[in-house]
Parts: structure tokens; sequence; C-alpha cells
């Protein structure tokens, strides 16, 4: 487990958080900007020392201020690659990642050499230098070199962030290789929600220096917390789903939901047995109580609900179980009364878009 708690005042700014995560997979700090992200990021690594809290990660204890306990930062064993890549500029792309391997001392390998270079197709580069490399591949080596530290925990602290959307596209895809194939925990920050749905497999929620929620990213996708701090833009379940066919004429991909339910998508062609990730906005279902007719709408699930709230923000949350996955729908309180809901009932829910928003899920 990766176990943090950590309290500090910095001027007008108070962090007071705490949070437990699996140690496998990617844990995203997830918050506006000034919610302490990076402030709590920098506590793991040992970079700040908390006026009171705690940070144990696979059982050893970096920080304890109860105890007396501060490992300094270069003793953690924490590869941390920052929103600039921080390369050397005189030594080569080889250059830089030789040092991230000096640095590795006496801990057991993580990653081999090979496997870091083909993992983020770094061969090609390694005799250039920084400036002539590309945003994308800067980072790319940044990741290389904290990598072949051989670290227990790697922090990203929001390392797209300086990227445009083109480079942000092109780095994804290796972010999503490195969850998929390396057994090595990550923090990863991000104030981009569309990041941390490609990418995360557990969220923690931050505003104002503050935990608002926490849990694996199907869960907390659906908490009201996250449309009470992001809006109704990002607020909708999370799905994890299985390949199960493919209609190469009109262009969809078709997804095993739960235990009865499908979906279509449009996809390129995908490999049958894939996992990929799917998100279900709640603006975008429609509950309905019987089975539907003569509409446009093409996917449509069936499940029961399973709990009805008011939110913070004014409407009514729906959640519906399809048989092991949850979504949840946002109608109005007087949808909910016209329809008379009630938990346990089966209910149809019509689902007007949704789209792909990650692959190579493990």
């Amino acid at each position: 487990m990766i176990k943090v708690a950590a309290a500090l005042e910095r001027g007008n700014f108070e962090l007071d958080a705490t949070f437990d995560a699996p140690e496998r997979g990617v844990v995203a700090l997830f918050g506006p900007s000034g919610c302490g992200k990076t402030t709590l990021v920098n506590v793991i690594a040992g970079l700040l020392q908390p006026e009171r809290g705690r940070v144990e990660v696979a059982g050893e204890v970096l920080c304890d201020t109860g105890a007396g306990i501060h490992v300094p930062p270069e003793a953690r064993g924490v590869g941390y690659v920052f929103q600039d890549a921080r390369l050397f500029p005189h030594l080569t792309v080889e250059g830089n990642l030789r040092y991230g391997a000096r640095r590795a001392g006496a801990r057991g390998e993580v990653v081999e050499w090979d496997d870091v270079l083909d993992l983020l197709a770094l061969a090609p580069l390694l005799a250039r230098r920084p400036h002539t490399l590309s945003g994308g591949e800067r980072q790319r080596v940044a990741l290389g070199r904290a990598l072949l530290a051989q670290p227990r925990l790697l922090l990203l602290d929001e390392p797209l962030a300086s990227l445009d959307a083109a480079r942000r596209e092109e780095v994804l895809p290796y972010l999503e290789a490195l969850r998929a194939r390396i057994a090595l925990p990550i923090v990863y920050v991000s104030h981009e929600f569309g990041e941390v749905l490609r990418l995360a497999t557990h969220l923690v929620l931050l505003q104002a220096g503050r935990v608002r929620a926490q849990g694996p990213i199907a869960d907390v996708s659906r908490d009201p917390a996250l449309a009470a701090l992001s809006g109704p833009n990002v607020f909708g379940a999370v799905i994890d789903a299985r390949v199960i066919g493919n209609e190469a004429a009109s262009g969809f991909a078709r997804l095993a939901i739960g235990a009865r339910n499908e979906l279509r998508v449009r996809s390129a062609p995908i490999s049958e047995g894939s996992k990929v990730r799917v998100q279900l906005h709640a603006r975008d279902l429609i509950l309905s109580r019987h089975a539907p007719e003569g509409l446009s709408v093409r996917n449509a699930l069936h499940g029961t609900i399973s709990n009805i709230a008011a939110s913070e923000v004014g409407t009514c949350e729906v959640t519906v179980d399809l048989d092991g996955a949850q979504v949840v729908a946002s109608i109005t309180g007087d949808a909910r009364d016209a329809m008379a809901l009630r938990t346990g009932e089966l209910i149809y829910v019509l689902v007007k878009a949704l789209s792909l928003t990650g692959r190579e899920f493990r």
C-alpha cells in the first residue's frame, strides 16, 4: 500500500490531506490549480517535510513526524518527473539515461535498460542532445531516466502540462504502456481529467488542500463530489469493458459491459478480448421504464436502480447496477418524481454519446 498523511501551512495555504492507495497501478491526484497536488507530491518525495504527517510505501516508513523519521529524498528510492524534463543539456540522451542508471545503487532491478529503450522508443534518440528534441521526446527521456534509477515509486507531476495537444497525444500511449507493463506504483498529478481517465486506476480528488473523495476510479467517477468540483462535463461513470467484436462496415467496436449488456462505440478495429475504458457522462444518459422502440439512440442498457440521491449541484443522481458495472444518470427531481423511481427496480439506460478513453488496462 501507499499511505500518505500530510499537514502543513505555507502562507495562506493549508494542506491537510490523507489517502491510501494500492501499490500496483496509477494513483491520480486531481483537482484545480492551487489545490495542493504538487505540495503533496513533494511531501512524498521528501522535498517538503510536513508539520504533521506520515508516508509509507510498501511497508517502509519514509516519513513519520511523530516518530522523528524523515528519510532524505535521495534515499527514498523515488523517481520524480517534473513538468519540464530537466535534462542535462551537456549530455546526450544516452548520457542522461546512464545518469539515471548510476543512481540505482544497490536497489533491485525494476526494469532493464533494453526494456526502457523499447517501452519509450528511445533507441533512435540516444546520440542526440536535449535541445534537438521535441517536448514529447524530452519527457520520454525524463521518464526513461527516472525508470533506470530503479525506483520503488514513480512520481509524475503534470508531465504533459508544458506540451501542446499533439505532443500530449504522442506521449500518452507511452504512459499507458508503462502502466500496463511495469509493476511499479505511480502517483500522477494532473488538472486535466482527460489524462486521468486514460491513465488512473485510483483517484484522489483534492480541493483547497483537502481530500474530497478517493478510491478506485470507477467509484470516484460516480461520486457527486466530482461533479461539484469539476462540473457536468467531467462527471460520469468510468467503466473498463471487454471488446467482443468489430463491425468493419459501420466502423464500430462492440464492448461487453457487466454480465448482460453490450455497447457499440465508434472506433478503429480493436483486437477481440482487449480491455478498453469508456466514460458514460451522467448528462448523456436517459432513463426509461420501457425497452426503447423507434428511437435513434442505438445503445440501450438494462439494469437495476441501486441508489437515488440529490446532488450538490441541484440534480438527482440515479445509480444503475448493470450486473457488475455501475453507471449514474443525472435527472431532475421532477423527472424522478414523475417516474416514481425506486431502488431495486428494473430500468433501461439510453446512452446518447460515449467514447473510448483508454486501452491496455490490466
